[in-house]
């Protein structure tokens, strides 16, 4: 096993895993890979400390923008996709980056493998998630699938949630849902596209994680500002729980793997469910 922190940020995790990928002393054609990280978590999806495994990761720092105080009436958002004239415009023209899907057979796999996985609570998290009028917040945490959007911008607000799950359905064509937030994976997934073709990893042996530190919007009665400022790093209410959650959860997936190796040397999990 080999663990790597990839540093803050799109570009530090793309130049990370790059120079992991080309390091001449690691054969990885082989490997799997879990990409774990906390996250900010959409109410209507998740609670706090609940544990995300995505089949979608979509960049949210590709596009056109225009300041939200000049935009159009009847725009949504300033934010335009790269070729577009408009938001949401049809049909989309990817440049290459705006989406990645995983193997959809091993994500489930490693979802029904942790669903059960007990994750840790405590009184702090059940009074924000209290606050929160949507069902699934207000659940304890719990294992779910739910798809993700990376982006170097820390971005926070009910208004942005919604151009979050906007973007994330125009991006795939209406297949993901966005559930998490992050700052690193689709950096991560352009890196293992890179090396996956010049042949040194399987880009189907990818697995990512994210288990929720915080909600991506402020509770009624509270403005983005107020909830940005409340939501520093290391003082989210569900900080240590979801560092707590990825290891919990991850660390079956890895154990799995790991005591079956002879049989998923050759063989990816799931595979025999396409």
């Amino acid at each position: 096993m080999l663990a790597i922190c990839t540093g803050v940020g799109i570009a530090r995790a793309a130049a990370s895993i790059m120079a992991l990928g080309l390091d001449p002393r690691f054969d990885l054609r082989k490997a799997y890979w879990l990409v774990a990280g906390i996250a900010g978590i959409d109410p209507a999806d998740g609670s706090l400390g609940s544990a995300a495994w995505a089949e979608w990761v979509v960049d949210g720092d590709l596009a056109h923008e225009i300041d939200a105080r000049e935009i159009p009436p009847g725009w949504k958002t300033g934010f335009v996709p790269l070729r577009r004239t408009m938001p949401y415009e049809q049909p989309r023209k990817p440049i290459g980056g705006e989406a990645y899907h995983l193997n959809a057979a091993l994500t489930n796999w490693a979802f029904e493998l942790t669903r059960k996985v007990e994750l840790a609570d405590n009184p702090e998290m059940r009074k924000e998630r209290s606050q929160f009028r949507e069902l699934n917040a207000r659940r304890p945490p719990f294992v779910l699938k739910g798809d993700q959007l990376a982006s170097s911008t820390f971005w926070h607000g009910k208004l942005l949630n919604q151009w979050a799950n906007d973007w994330v359905r125009y991006q795939t064509d209406g297949q993901a849902n966005y559930v998490t937030t992050a700052m690193e994976d689709s950096g991560t997934l352009q890196s293992l596209t890179f090396l996956a073709k010049a042949g040194r990893v399987a880009l189907d042996r990818v697995m990512v994680l994210r288990t929720a530190s915080d909600f991506d919007q402020q509770r009624p009665g509270m403005t983005a500002a107020e909830s940005l400022a409340q939501n520093q790093s290391q003082h989210y209410t569900a900080y240590y729980p979801a560092l707590e959650a990825a290891w919990r959860v991850g660390n079956v997936v890895v154990s799995a793997l790991t005591a079956g190796w002879e049989k998923f040397r050759d063989h990816t999990p799931g595979a025999d469910h396409h």
